[in-house]
């Protein structure tokens, strides 16, 4: 019951996290409710407790003051009858009938009963048991458990007719005091008192605490929602106003970007010849750093549109290996340009279910990534493949390779294990984030494996099969 409790909170604060804000709402909502029942918990675990130690311990008292009073009782008649035993005294008009008492015995240094009695004849044995040399000390206080195997007949002892009774287990708490006339032992009086209405309200007080605790665990949970979407009031209010700052930025910067660039080409068509050595470097670090902000604001305007949810997937059947061809050759020159060996790896066609434009945008990315962290002369590998109902893609590299703490980071925006090397590479730390939200999109995982100074490899699992 608790597990299918436990799992019905989970799915309400996990109702509709499509995001990262409903998301750290509902993380929110599981630690202030967590909170709150843990306090309940205690609560409840130290009110049952005390309650319990209480309870009993009046019963003890209680216990301890009746046998006093008995044994007083039997002194007292012994010292003012002058008799030397309690041979009689059963025929006296007196009644030791604490509240709940079950029994009464005075048992002499041979453990015969010299007198006594009990609430129910029939377990005479039984308690005599309990009693018989189960007392270490004088005036201890034992708790015992004592079956009743019940009337099942419907018939009582002497002959006659009683309502049926079911078994059932009798809690009694026992003990003792020695009584003695003028010095001399007489016996030893025991007296047992029944405490199982007391463990009756026990299991009542914990079903009622218990039914309290539900009661105020829907409580909690619902302040829990209140208060988390409250504290997630202001957060939301700023990352939304940041991310239409972004996307703003990002819209209006794309358009002067594109005119530099252009004004640089059609500068580098009017230069002199005896200038154009100069002048040509100068435009080409132009050029290059136009064309670098441009890539970065085109990154931004991405991410930016992924996080308002205004990228929509267009989602076709095609056959995925022209796509890869075509990654192959437009990075080609800027492996050239390193002496680094690409190669693909695939065979036949690859009928894949998913977005052409996104996930030949992902191995760019990819590849791009691996060509500008490998050295000169080495090697990087595309390969495809279809496995069961999935499109497998591995990008292995032969170069400066990642640390194992750095696994899940660089998939953080503008992260960089490195971020020395990757400035001068001309990373900016937003590829791989851009690569791990198609390929969630697509709902696929993307995962890395790396070995310093031996290179990396990207493996990336994507379905055929795409569900909403």
């Amino acid at each position: 019951m608790v597990t299918k409790f436990s799992s019905f909170i989970q799915t309400f604060t996990n109702l509709g996290e499509k995001d990262i804000f409903k998301s750290t709402q509902g993380r929110l909502t599981r630690m202030y409710s967590g909170l709150l029942m843990l306090f309940l918990v205690f609560f409840i675990a130290i009110v049952y407790i005390v309650l319990h130690v209480v309870i009993l311990n009046n019963q003890e008292r209680e216990l301890q003051s009746l046998v006093n009073q008995e044994a007083n009782f039997i002194e007292s008649y012994l010292l003012k009858d002058e008799q030397n035993d309690l041979q009689g005294m059963d025929d006296q008009e007196l009644v030791f009938a604490g509240v709940n008492q079950f029994f009464y015995y005075v048992v002499n240094s041979k453990g015969e009963i010299i007198m006594g009695n009990e609430s129910d004849p029939r377990l005479r044995s039984d308690l005599l048991q309990l009693i018989n040399g189960r007392f270490q000390s004088e005036r201890e206080i034992r708790k015992e458990t004592l079956h009743d195997e019940g009337n099942s007949n419907g018939r009582g002892m002497k002959g006659g007719f009683h309502p049926r009774e079911a078994p059932k287990d009798i809690r009694l708490i026992i003990t003792s005091r020695a009584i003695y006339d003028k010095g001399q032992f007489i016996g030893q009086l025991y007296v047992g008192k029944d405490i199982t209405f007391t463990y009756q309200l026990f299991r009542s007080l914990l079903l009622i605490l218990i039914a309290i605790g539900i009661l105020f665990l829907g409580i909690a949970i619902y302040m829990s929602v209140v208060m988390s979407k409250r504290a997630m009031i202001p957060i939301s209010g700023a990352f939304t106003r940041q991310r239409e700052f972004v996307a703003d930025a990002s819209h209006e910067l794309r358009t002067p970007l594109s005119v530099l660039l252009s004004s640089i080409d059609a500068v580098e068509m009017t230069i002199e010849p005896q200038q154009r050595d100069m002048v040509e470097k100068i435009l080409s670090n132009m050029r290059q750093e136009v064309r670098r902000m441009t890539h970065l604001v085109s990154d931004l305007l991405t991410l930016a549109r992924s996080d308002s949810n205004t990228i929509q997937l267009s989602l076709e059947t095609f056959d995925f290996r022209p796509q890869a061809e075509t990654a192959i050759e437009s990075v080609r020159p800027l492996a050239v340009s390193k002496q680094i060996k690409l190669h693909l790896n695939t065979l036949g066609s690859l009928i894949t279910v998913g977005d052409p434009q996104r996930l030949s945008q992902l191995l760019y990315i990819l590849l791009d990534n691996a060509i500008k962290y490998t050295p000169q002369g080495g090697e990087v590998k595309l390969s495809l493949s279809i496995v069961g109902q999935q499109l497998c893609i591995s990008v292995q590299d032969t170069g400066i390779g990642i640390r194992p703490e750095d696994y899940q980071r660089i998939f953080e925006r503008f992260y960089r294990s490195d971020k020395s090397r990757s400035r001068q590479m001309g990373g900016h730390g937003l590829g791989l984030s851009i690569a791990k939200w198609i390929v969630d999109t697509h709902k696929g995982t993307i995962k890395v494996s790396s070995e310093l100074g031996k290179g990396s490899t990207f493996m990336i699992h994507i379905p055929l099969v795409y569900k909403e």
